[in-house]
């Protein structure tokens, strides 16, 4: 599966977005379902709702609900490296959605991150492990 952060989901949604066409077109070629975490979610929705009101928050539901893009439970132990990872990147510094991600990455073995964000590519899995961006 693919993990996925809020920017290319607020991207794919609002026309608006600088990064729309690149998103629709890598979003093209991602396997589905995409996974992302409830903080992700929740930064999307918050983004997308600012922007295209009910039309874009209706549309990122529609994601979820088509199961294109699925929310994944947090484990507590996905908790607690959430936690960790913060401190450790604290001077980025790491936000939530980006602590969940990165931890959902390592306790599922999953390495690529669709993601518009340039701090992935600092961020590492186990502290030793570079995320497989896309776009890249």
């Amino acid at each position: 599966m693919t993990l996925t952060d809020a920017g290319p989901l607020v991207a794919l949604i609002d026309a608006d977005e600088p990064d729309h066409q690149l998103c629709r077109m890598v979003a093209e070629r991602l396997p589905l379902p995409w996974l992302t975490t409830w903080p992700a979610f929740t930064e999307a929705m918050y983004l997308v709702s600012r922007a295209g009101g009910r039309r874009g928050r209706d549309a990122l539901w529609k994601l979820v609900l088509s199961r294109r893009l699925e929310i994944a439970d947090l484990s507590r132990p996905t908790l607690e490296r959430s936690s960790v990872l913060m401190t450790k990147y604290a001077d980025l510094p790491m936000d939530l959605a980006d602590a969940t991600l990165v931890a959902l990455a390592e306790e599922r073995g999953d390495r690529r991150v669709f993601t518009l964000d340039s701090d992935f590519r600092v961020y590492r899995l186990h502290g030793r492990h570079r995320l497989e961006i896309v776009p890249g």
